[in-house]
């Protein structure tokens, strides 16, 4: 990496991905450049993500500024029409969801995921979905309805009929996705992690989103790279993607070579979303926090003086 320049630390024929705080992609990004964002942030449990910075323990406020910070880029970069959708648990959903729509964006769907674990939570219920977010800015130029295969039996083998109506009625392409959904337990099996110690994505949720929101070829932007969930499923269907990991990238580089193979040079369709265009995809390790009038510091730098 020259000095003040950050090369892509992961690259394939549709997407890239570099190694640094969410702000600093975002700050070189232009106004308006991104077809849809998904965002998967920590939730402030505590949780050591490798990144030398300590553990995911903010104090409140902090955690909430810090989230407004990357949420208002986020707002920046989208285009019109475009999507954001932000995974996140309830308690700090309603936040975020307030800071979507005081900056400008419209409401579309809380979807409740279903996310049932085995742990006893003292006097308080008992907690069986997370929250995932969407947004779109202004009405939505893209929506593309997903259907899912009617689900059967696992003992007899026949339809389970709780669709409503008749089922000669229901179209062949199958249900209309609702924003309740029950097949989206977390890969808990190490097997099937690119992070052994931490809870991943299944493809399966960013996939989904993904297919709502955008067309083929359009840009996929995911601030929160964690294990590559996002980036293989944007792969998968032939979009473009851009994200960014705080801690190592090796675990996305591993994941998306033993599914599309060896890294190759990253599209040269993807280089206009950049403010300041660099054949090599290199980005200012100084860019940060474009729209506002603040010193360029990293998120978690941010969050971590609120604690001051």
């Amino acid at each position: 990496m020259a000095e003040g320049w950050i090369d892509p630390a992961v690259s394939t024929k549709f997407g890239l991905i570099y190694h640094t705080d969410c702000l600093i992609l975002l700050g070189a990004l232009r106004d308006e450049s991104i077809d849809c964002v998904f965002a998967d942030p920590p939730f402030n449990l505590g949780k050591d993500y490798g990144n030398g910075n300590g553990r995911d323990e903010l104090a409140r406020d902090a955690y909430l500024k810090w989230s407004s910070d990357w949420i208002n880029e986020c707002v920046r970069v989208v285009k019109p029409g475009g999507a954001i959708f932000v995974y996140i648990l309830p308690q700090w959903g309603f936040h975020l969801a307030g800071y979507l729509e005081n900056a400008g964006m419209t409401f579309r769907h809380w979807i409740a995921l279903s996310m049932k674990g085995s742990y006893p939570r003292g006097n308080k219920l008992y907690p069986a979905h997370y929250g995932l977010l969407y947004f779109t800015k202004g009405a939505p130029k893209t929506f593309n309805r997903v259907r899912l295969p009617i689900p059967s039996c696992r003992h007899c083998g026949k339809d389970v009929k709780d669709y409503g109506g008749h089922r000669k009625f229901l179209n062949p392409l199958g249900l209309n996705l609702t924003d309740f959904w029950v097949d989206t337990a977390p890969a808990r099996h190490s097997k099937f992690k690119s992070r052994w110690h931490i809870n991943e994505l299944k493809p399966l949720i960013p996939s989904r989103c993904i297919q709502i929101a955008t067309n083929e070829r359009e840009v996929v932007l995911d601030p929160f790279g964690g294990g590559g969930s996002t980036f293989e499923a944007a792969q998968c269907l032939k979009r473009y993607w851009l994200g960014t990991e705080i801690a190592t990238c090796e675990p996305i580089r591993e994941r998306l070579e033993a599914r599309f193979g060896g890294e190759v040079d990253p599209p040269s369709q993807i280089i206009d979303v950049f403010a300041e265009p660099d054949q090599r995809f290199r980005i200012k390790a100084a860019q940060c926090l474009k729209s506002s009038k603040k010193k360029p510091i990293t998120a978690l730098q941010s969050a971590l003086q609120g604690l001051g």
